[in-house]
């Protein structure tokens, strides 16, 4: 029996940006560019001034590795083209183990901060205690000794042992200065004296932070003299934008970059990232999609908006179809929408940690389990998010509210523990809010019976916490359960107020013009309203309100409007202790700080 072909059956890529900087695939291809070349031979001299290896006679039954040349642009902070870098870089998986690496050197430094450089290592090459053999770089190796190898004498990228290497020798000049690495994250380091405190932190690149200038000035110089540095100057890369209402985290630049791979710099614009219909479930060509996905992943680092539909996608990578594709179009969409947003840091006196905990219940319409979401703020300010798809089933909806909570008092206490070696501990107890009365009772009171007894593990390392006096978990209503933006698809009015909560907010420029903005409490004599004919009206007022046009963040953004009645869009949340207006029409000025 002859069946219908398959062919074509998934639909064909819908995402087409050619890069505007192309990368090399091989050594060949590169030398066609005198950039390039000019890379090359800057990477082997900086490799021969630090004495990286020395040239032997191949050794007969050695295992010889061999490299290849890696390119990268680098880039600026406002995405124009810095300078060609190039490595050269093993192939570390061809190494034998116990005779080319030792299990024990294994190791990798994981930062949980997402920071830009402060200082630049132009050799990250630790000291190696195996004898390592490795071809003689490709374009490099010389007509006089064409039959030598490289013996190395330091580590160099892609072998196993490098990272450990590496640290071994960073940290131990570390402590010799003084400082004391932190338990909570290794690469995090402190040193505190008296009146002197220094912050640094690094993973490849390293950033400072200290008391005082002079301090932060002998530090470097007392780096540079062991190892060769680039001090970078201040924070650039990362788009800090500063003022006196507190630092504004963002990644504009990188949400053009999505766009522009996605072909979608022109997309129509839509309020929110997620649509409130049920979840997605498993029912072109899948590397687009994946990549775009990948990305999405690292601008949650400062958009806490967008984790619950980020999560959404990335649950389907392995096979998306036209549904997600779609949900994935959606997130492109409101990041359009949303350029000028960012993590807002205001300058606050309080080190208190308060944590919010929700979960929704079986809200996978395929596997049944749940999703967990968690917000943790230090003083008025977010420092830590999480939406999460749950491991385990729930029989209950307090089942899965428990478990929620036992992640959120987990990041609670490794950050009171990291605080606490930042010299900074909480003065008071952390605050966990539940808005599932049966879990925050389960948190607290020695209850055991049928229908929990399985989930003992949670239960005894909350019940710790909470009897160490570290914690508390108490109830919050849902309508005040800002964690509800991790767990599931909110409408548009709830979803901004409860951005709004988490402090994704913008710097307004001298750009702004007006603004129309309604919060809360405060009233203020406003004008008489009159509408003219064939004026737009608020589609999300049951009034029908007149609409008054609001900001334009920079030249690339489109204008939103605001209604002028009172129109839950634009309701600020009332968690924080600010003054809010009723009515507030204004020209800004340069940095003028705003939570939209």
């Amino acid at each position: 029996m002859t069946t219908r072909a398959k062919l074509g059956f998934r639909q064909p890529a819908l995402f087409f940006a050619a890069p505007l900087y192309p990368v090399p695939k091989t050594f060949r291809s590169a030398l066609a560019d005198p950039h390039w070349r000019a890379a090359m031979e800057e990477e082997h001299a900086a490799l021969i001034q630090n004495h990286t290896w020395d040239l032997v006679p191949r050794p007969a039954r050695a295992n010889v590795l061999s490299g290849k040349w890696v390119f990268r642009h680098k880039f600026k902070a406002d995405g124009s083209l810095d300078r060609y870098k190039t490595r050269w870089v093993l192939r570390g998986f061809t190494q034998r183990p116990s005779i080319d690496y030792d299990e024990i050197s294994l190791f990798g430094i994981v930062s949980r901060m997402a920071h830009p450089p402060a200082g630049r290592q132009e050799s990250l090459h630790g000291t190696l205690s195996e004898t390592v053999y490795c071809e003689q770089p490709s374009g490099f190796e010389g007509t006089s000794r064409p039959g030598l190898v490289c013996r190395l004498n330091k580590s160099l990228y892609g072998l196993k042992q490098a990272p450990r290497a590496w640290y071994s020798r960073f940290a131990s000049n570390l402590m010799s200065l003084g400082f004391q690495e932190a338990k909570s994250d290794t690469s995090l380091f402190v040193f505190h004296c008296g009146a002197d405190t220094i912050y640094l932190l690094y993973v490849d690149d390293i950033v400072l932070t200290a008391s005082s200038l002079q301090l932060l000035r002998r530090t470097i110089d007392a780096l540079q003299q062991e190892f060769s540095m680039k001090d970078l100057g201040e924070l650039h890369h990362f788009l800090v934008e500063r003022s006196n209402g507190g630092l504004l985290l963002t990644q504009r630049q990188y949400m053009m970059d999505i766009l522009k791979r996605a072909a979608m710099t022109d997309c129509k614009p839509c309020s929110t990232p997620v649509d409130t219909s049920p979840k997605l479930s498993a029912s072109q060509d899948a590397t687009d999609f994946r990549s775009l996905a990948g990305a999405l992943q690292y601008l949650t680092f400062t958009r806490p908006d967008i984790p619950y539909a980020v999560q959404q996608i990335c649950l389907h990578k392995h096979d998306p179809w036209e549904p997600h594709l779609a949900a994935l179009k959606r997130i492109l969409w409101y990041v359009r929408r949303t350029l000028h947003l960012g993590l807002h840091l205001r300058p606050s006196s309080q080190c208190d940690l308060m944590v919010y905990s929700d979960a929704d219940w079986a809200g996978c319409p395929v596997t049944r389990k749940s999703t967990s979401g968690y917000a943790v703020f230090l003083g008025d300010n977010l420092v830590s998010w999480s939406s999460k798809r749950q491991t385990t089933f729930s029989r209950s909806s307090a089942e899965a509210e428990y478990h929620a909570v036992a992640n959120a008092v987990a990041e609670a206490s490794w950050l009171r523990q990291l605080l606490q070696e930042l010299c900074s501990l909480p003065r008071s107890t952390t605050l966990v809010y539940c808005d599932n009365i049966s879990a925050v009772y389960m948190s607290s009171n020695p209850v055991q019976h049928q229908r929990t007894k399985h989930i003992e593990i949670d239960l005894h390392f909350v019940r710790e916490r909470v009897s160490f006096g570290d914690l508390r978990v108490l109830h919050v209503p849902t309508s005040s359960q800002y964690s509800d933006i991790f767990t599931k698809g909110l409408p548009s009015s709830v979803f901004l107020e409860f951005r709004s909560s988490l402090n994704t907010g913008f710097l307004a420029s001298a750009k702004v013009t007006t603004v129309c903005f309604k919060l809360n409490f405060l009233s203020f004599p406003s004008k008489k309203i009159t509408k003219k004919p064939n004026q737009p009206q608020c589609l999300c007022c049951c009034r029908g309100g007149a609409l008054a046009a609001t900001y334009s963040a920079s030249q690339d953004d489109r204008a939103t409007t605001h209604c002028l009645t009172d129109c839950q869009l634009i309701k600020q949340s009332p968690r924080k202790n600010s003054v809010p207006l009723v009515l507030f029409l204004v020209s800004m000025s340069p940095a003028k700080s705003l939570s939209q």
